[in-house]
């Protein structure tokens, strides 16, 4: 009998990736039962969004555990969809992994810095405290979507590229959902700060956008 070589690609460190994520949600779940329920049915009900954007605001352990769940997510479904896209095979090593997670921890500090600074010089603190609160619901929504999309990508239907295009349909389906519901809850206050809100519409949210897609599509 002649042994037969087989390549093996090493998923442990993204199962333990993934499970590991799934903790906070679980946490986020036993401990704010309530709240979690609201949370689930936000892109079709936005009761969340007013129960909770005047209290607690950015400073709560649901947020906290949802935003660290969707953010270790994210930064796996961009380490995925770049390897299926871009056809450079499955790296054994979580390195790539880490440099997209620190990048998206720096980005999403920094974007969040300035918005937050912005409300400051503009004496609208409050207002900014309210949209940054109502985007990030959205975009840690998005991040069951990339639990899912990963899910599949790692154990079920490996190198699907309409997995991936579908996840990326979706997550820009809910945060446009939020985008549009947070445009239309502040029309007053976008008003008066129309040319601010062109820089930063351009500056803060179309640009990660084309910068990712063209990264993925190079």
């Amino acid at each position: 009998m002649e042994p037969i070589l087989r390549t093996a690609t090493n998923t442990d460190w993204i199962t333990i990736l993934i499970f590991s994520s799934l903790l906070f949600v679980v946490m986020a779940k036993s401990m704010f039962y309530s709240r979690f329920l609201n949370f689930i049915i936000l892109p079709f009900n936005n009761k969340y969004v007013f129960m909770y954007n005047k209290k607690d605001r950015l400073i709560n352990w649901f947020h906290v555990f949802f935003t660290i769940f969707q953010t270790i997510n994210f930064a796996l479904f961009i380490y995925l969809a770049q390897n299926i896209l871009l056809d450079v095979g499955h790296d054994s090593y979580p390195g790539m992994f880490l440099i997209i997670l620190a990048f998206l921890l720096l980005f999403l500090l920094l974007k969040v810095a300035l918005q937050l600074g912005n409300g400051y010089i503009f004496g609208s603190r409050k207002v900014i405290s309210e949209i940054i609160f109502k985007k990030l619901s959205y975009l840690n929504y998005s991040g069951v979507i990339m639990f899912l999309a990963n899910v599949t990508l790692s154990f079920v239907l490996r190198d699907a590229i309409f997995v991936v295009y579908l996840a990326i349909f979706l997550i820009l389906l809910v945060n446009a959902i939020g985008l549009v519901t947070t445009l239309r809850n502040h029309q007053k206050f976008i008003a008066t700060h129309f040319f601010y809100f062109i820089l930063y519409l351009c500056a803060l949210e179309i640009s990660p956008l084309v910068i990712i897609g063209s990264y993925l599509n190079r």
